[in-house]
């Protein structure tokens, strides 16, 4: 694996899991790979469970992993081509990216999108001028349009609690939220799940909430959330602001908030989200304190995530598919 933004980057999502899986059975069992080696970690947005869950992988592997907070620690980058730099950005990423290059062996970077021009945000520039200037293998900690390393976690944590010898049914569902939020993990579930091809994948949200075609083809849309909760045995609950009236909330209905009555339709679905989650906004305390939710395990799944995509990246041997 030479780098990791996206589903396209792997070759075999099972044995990915499967490796994921095994190191969370023995997570020092390949504890001298990163011996001697770094990760960089740039954050140009917050993170928790992502940039915690990174170190601790890194580390795992032998790795050393020194954390960089571009925007409050740092110079403000200017990543388009051929800028005047007569604003407020300070250093061009041609500059910064080749030295990063240069201190670490494998950079991990969290962008964010703006929300206000779609075009800008769907171009990725900011993780791609990272890969086309670093020169060593880039890891996406989140961008502007996708998680792979949710997306991966999710499947994993799929995998480990889903015992029956059938396809599984998730339901991918919208959910209110007090502010605009991007379509990153939305997007980034759809595509995986999709790539994944092992499961009946149904997509819920109000309308004008629809994503982009290029992540969702292949999965059944709907609009009656009662109608796709039915029988289904994995329900993801996501806010996202819309895609085509860019970054926009149209509603917060309270009535898309997931609760136990609405899980009554399903095959005693469990309930993942990414977190963080807006308590009874996004997802009611009776399901994130009951029985169906398995929020706790899949955030802690992230470690496993991370350590096997390091791996691969470090591995002279990785998985073939």
């Amino acid at each position: 694996m030479k780098q990791f933004v996206s589903v396209r980057d792997v070759h075999d999502i099972d044995a990915l899991v499967q490796k994921a899986l095994a190191y969370k059975a023995n997570p020092f069992s390949d504890k001298t790979l990163g011996l001697n080696k770094r990760i960089g970690c740039l954050f140009l947005n917050p993170s928790m469970r992502t940039r915690l869950s990174t170190q601790i992988a890194a580390q795992n592997l032998g790795m050393e992993a020194i954390v960089f907070n571009v925007g409050s620690e740092g110079w403000a980058l200017e990543f388009e081509e051929e800028a005047i730099m007569s604003g407020t950005t300070v250093e061009h990423v041609k500059d910064a990216a080749p030295v990063f290059g240069k201190y670490f062996d494998i950079l991990a970077i969290r962008t964010f999108p703006s929300l206000k021009n779609r075009e800008d945000d769907y171009s990725e520039l900011y993780i791609k001028q990272f890969i086309k200037y670093a020169g060593i293998p880039v890891v996406s900690l989140e961008s502007s349009t996708l998680h792979p390393l949710q997306s991966l976690t999710d499947i994993i944590t799929i995998t480990e609690t889903f015992k029956e010898q059938r396809r599984p049914k998730i339901v991918l569902s919208w959910a209110p939220h007090v502010k605009p939020l991007p379509q990153c993990v939305a997007n980034s579930f759809s595509q995986w799940i999709n790539a994944w091809g092992k499961a009946d994948f149904v997509i819920t949200h109000p309308e004008d909430y629809e994503l982009n075609p290029e992540f969702t083809q292949g999965a059944q849309i709907t609009h009656n959330q009662n109608e796709a909760l039915k029988d289904a045995d994995f329900v993801y609950v996501k806010n996202w602001s819309t895609y085509n009236d860019y970054g926009k909330i149209y509603e917060s209905d309270p009535k898309w908030m997931l609760t136990n009555k609405k899980l009554e339709l399903t095959n005693q679905a469990k309930v993942m989200h990414c977190l963080p989650v807006r308590r009874n906004v996004e997802l009611s305390d009776e399901i994130l304190d009951g029985p169906n939710s398995i929020v706790t395990l899949e955030a802690s799944n992230r470690v496993w995530a991370a350590q096997a995509v390091l791996a691969e990246i470090l591995s002279p041997h990785p998985l073939k598919g």
